[in-house]
């Protein structure tokens, strides 16, 4: 009798071992996709506190020299647009194409 109940308990127990080994490949792989978003998260805070925001005033300054950039080079653009528009009218009405 103790010689089977001991069979027993050892099936018993290398068959919840298998069912162990089996769920925990699925419960590791949570667990470190899981890890691996907290390590993620706690990464993305530590380098944001290292960030050195602009002030108020230097963004306001900033765009300001990149709308009067964009507005110089879209006048700069279209007069070169308008000019080669006029020459090649002029070739084309000059030889009668």
């Amino acid at each position: 009798m103790t010689t089977q109940a001991v069979k027993v308990k050892n099936e018993e127990s290398q068959g919840s071992a298998i069912n162990r080994k089996q769920r925990p490949a699925s419960a590791k792989k949570l667990a470190a996709r899981s890890q691996i978003r907290v390590n993620f998260c706690h990464d993305v805070r530590v380098e944001m506190k290292q960030v050195t925001w602009p002030s108020r005033e230097d963004v306001i300054a900033t765009t300001w020299v990149v709308i009067a950039t964009v507005a110089f080079f879209g006048a700069f653009l279209a007069v070169v647009d308008k000019l080669v528009q006029l020459g090649v009218a002029y070739v084309f009405k000059r030889f009668g194409v």
